[in-house]
């Protein structure tokens, strides 16, 4: 290859649930991409571990604004581009069983109804009119919002490099970056194991590896990754609309949350407690156990359906429990779009297109607002409510 075919305006690090969409958006809009990634192919991270729920039903302007653009983008992306990403419109419905979850859901609504969110409260008695299955005893009642949705990780991730490609991305796949070159407080470029590669921007989409990129240049980011287990059933006929959420902590576990995809499969993940930290992806014992007694309380009905299988994949946590998103502080050109906490792949297109006006300079106020919550600088003194 000549110098230039090794010159880029941008090169991104991870073709993942970030990665991806960020690359089509930037190529969409005319930047030379390259996209570096250590797999085989796009989205073997976590985001082909991710059970491919999208919700804009946040307790954050930054989040609720994001991914309200990226449910616009899934629902329309097969209309656009003619390829199927098993987009379905079931909604989200979070139970509340105990007073405690009841009055957070409520005070939520607040917030969420003034960034325009359908979404709003149900007794217990309509609430088993949307979702008959659910176990009515002790049930107080919970909220739904009916244009959230789900689709399949691996075929959007595939749907985004492949669109990506044919605008004129260039993505470098079983490569390693091993150094981020720098002169005179600006990043130029990287050296990977396949060789160098020049650029003015850099994007840290590294997923539960980004604080090791950001190490490259000698900054400390406070991402961690935290293993998290997941499953799918045996298909069943359709029985189930919405993705269910139980937000009550419990012994070994923060909440869990489960629905019917699109093949009749029900797909479902456990938020542990304590934390798990680091990069182990080996299965447990205990976690089928633990998380098929919460969904029974919730749903009697599922305790004949039969599990095909379990895996364990990585989110990669912050303190707080939001994104980190902006510019570094400490090298000029390397933006951080990392620390998704489960939530990249429902993130990802929105971002995508933020990348685009953060790199050209065409911000808006919305942006600045969304951006001071998910400054690397930031306190991380707030917690995320529904993470």
């Amino acid at each position: 290859m000549s110098q230039a075919e090794h010159t880029f305006d941008v090169i991104l690090i991870g073709a993942g649930s970030v990665g991806a969409p960020t690359a089509f958006f930037l190529s969409k809009s005319g930047f030379r991409v390259l996209v570096i990634d250590q797999e085989p192919s796009a989205g073997q991270q976590s985001n082909k571990n991710a059970i491919g729920g999208i919700r804009a039903t946040h307790s954050d302007p930054a989040k609720i604004r994001l991914c309200q653009r990226s449910l616009d983008v899934f629902s329309t992306w097969e209309q656009q581009y003619g390829d199927s990403i098993e987009w379905i419109q079931g909604g989200y419905c979070f139970v509340a069983y105990r007073q405690q979850e009841e009055n957070t859901l409520k005070e939520l609504l607040i917030k969420q109804k003034s960034y325009n969110l359908k979404i709003d409260w149900f007794s217990a008695a309509d609430l088993l009119e949307l979702v008959p299955d659910l176990n009515p005893q002790g049930l107080l009642g919970g909220t739904f919002s009916p244009e959230d949705g789900s689709a399949s990780p691996l075929k959007a991730a595939a749907a985004f490099t492949r669109h990506a490609q044919r605008m004129g991305a260039q993505f470098l796949f079983n490569a390693k970056v091993l150094a981020i070159h720098q002169k005179g407080g600006k990043v130029t470029g990287v050296r990977t194991t396949q060789g160098d590669y020049s650029a003015p921007v850099i994007i840290n989409a590294a997923g539960a590896y980004a604080k090791d990129v950001a190490a490259m240049v000698g900054q400390d980011l406070s991402v961690f990754p935290d293993s998290h287990e997941a499953a799918v059933t045996e298909p069943v006929a359709p029985f189930l609309g919405p993705m269910i959420v139980d937000i009550r902590p419990m012994p070994g576990s923060n909440n869990f949350y489960f629905y019917q995809h699109i093949t009749g499969q029900i797909l479902f993940c456990l938020t542990p407690s304590p934390s798990i930290w680091g990069t182990d992806t080996r299965e447990t014992s205990s976690f089928l156990p633990q998380v098929a007694t919460r969904m029974v309380q919730v749903m009697p009905r599922l305790k004949h359906i039969r599990v095909r299988r379990t895996w364990r994949g990585l989110y990669p946590m912050t303190p707080d429990g939001f994104p980190i998103v902006g510019w570094s502080h400490t090298v000029s050109g390397l933006l951080h779009m990392v620390g998704m906490c489960g939530q990249g792949f429902m993130l990802g297109p929105a971002l995508g297109e933020l990348a685009v006006r953060m790199i050209d300079g065409h911000l808006n106020s919305d942006d600045n607002e969304t951006l001071s919550y998910l400054d690397p600088q930031r306190a991380f003194a707030a917690q995320e409510v529904l993470k």
